[in-house]
């Protein structure tokens, strides 16, 4: 039996115009289905129990027992599977008066005509139909139901990794990967775009998985993988592994609306030694905090300024020499792209006072709060 598919097609006008930057246009999504991401697994002691299903709690996010999720295909992906708060609408032709619609309750079930309550939960239009059809022919002959959506639930989505606010958000129906890393503040610095992981589960509590690369259409100025996320997903925003980045352009990536719209620099001055904190547009550039901070040449030389950054890797800060007055003439080594939470320090006294206390640290920070914690600590002294 032919299932139509109410608001399939008012999604795809709302969100036709979306797009990572302004040239680039929505088309075919190019969504990569290949083997699992190498995502770490760590053990868990979590048990499904196949009953009942229970599709609200989300997928955990790093860890999954039993076994890996497999890759999916696209259509197997794009099957959409009712759950509470859904509504569909049932037509039953030649029979008008056992048209109806209905929303699936909390036990997961749908009224129908005659038939009474059914479990629908977790099934597709499809399955539904044929139910509401074995149903029905107890009391007529041959039913033809035609199913189509009235309503989609609001998807509940957890998303971790490198996204500046990771957590469980619950987005509008047809919600799109790119708009739902928006709603999670952005991308960091860190994030590696070129394959980001999506989980569902099935009925059954198997695991699906499909990979997302995002960095491609930013790249190539092609299509933004569309791919529309389900109550239940969960979303990895995997990290860029070392030496894996070689052609990895982040500057681009900063550019782009799936990234963090916002980063916070510290500057530290030799004309009042206070510590400030300057708010620049992701992607902006060494210059671009010089022109913000409008140091005066007559009471500092900016040709002694230090760029400091947290390496998370090592727990260090790292520390780099830049000439300011070469930066605004045109030097691009001396332009660096700056990072969220970067400090600098304006004034060889203060430049050497700051390294004379970073000297006598002999244990890696933490994390970046302890980092940045210590220059507070700093400038307080």
């Amino acid at each position: 039996m032919k299932i139509s598919y109410i608001l399939h097609s008012t999604f795809l006008i709302l969100h036709s115009s979306f797009s990572l930057l302004p040239s680039i246009a929505l088309a075919n999504p190019e969504v990569q289905h290949k083997n699992y991401a190498q995502v770490p697994v760590f053990s868990s002691d979590e048990t499904f129990n196949p009953e009942p299903l229970e599709f609200n709690n989300p997928i955990p996010p790093l860890g999954y027992p039993e076994e890996p999720p497999r890759s999916s295909s696209p259509s197997e992906f794009d099957i959409y599977r009712l759950g509470i708060g859904d509504s569909i609408q049932v037509q039953v032709i030649n029979f008008p008066n056992l048209n109806f619609q209905d929303d699936v309750d909390l036990g997961g079930d749908i009224l129908v005509p005659l038939v009474g309550k059914i479990p629908v939960l977790g099934l597709t239009l499809e399955q539904v139909q044929q139910k509401i059809e074995a149903g029905l022919n107890e009391f007529v002959v041959n039913p033809e139901a035609v199913v189509a959506l009235a309503g989609l639930r609001p998807a509940k989505v957890t998303l971790t990794g490198e996204v500046f606010q990771p957590g469980y958000y619950t987005l509008p129906p047809g919600t799109i990967l790119s708009q739902a890393l928006q709603e999670a503040g952005g991308t960091t610095t860190e994030a590696d775009l070129r394959t980001i992981v999506i989980r569902r589960r099935l009925p059954n509590n198997s695991i699906i998985e499909q990979q997302v690369d995002l960095f491609s259409a930013l790249q190539n100025g092609t299509s933004v993988p569309d791919l529309r996320l389900q109550d239940g997903d969960s979303v990895i925003v995997l990290k860029v592994e070392v030496g894996t980045d070689y052609d990895y352009d982040r500057r681009l990536i900063s550019r782009s609306n799936v990234s963090q719209p916002e980063i916070t620099v510290r500057v530290l001055s030799y004309a009042n030694e206070r510590i400030g904190n300057v708010n620049l547009p992701n992607g902006s550039t060494f210059v671009d905090a010089l022109t913000a901070i409008a140091p005066n040449p007559d009471g500092v030389k900016i040709n002694a300024i230090a760029l400091v950054r947290f390496d998370p890797e090592t727990g260090r800060a790292v520390t780099q020499q830049l000439d300011g007055k070469a930066a605004l003439t045109g030097d691009l080594s001396q332009d660096v792209p700056l990072q969220n939470n970067d400090v600098i320090i304006v004034g060889r006294n203060l430049i050497g006072r700051f390294n004379f206390v970073l000297n006598f640290i002999t244990q890696p920070f933490a994390n970046i709060f302890s980092f940045i914690r210590f220059f507070e600590v700093f400038n307080g002294n």
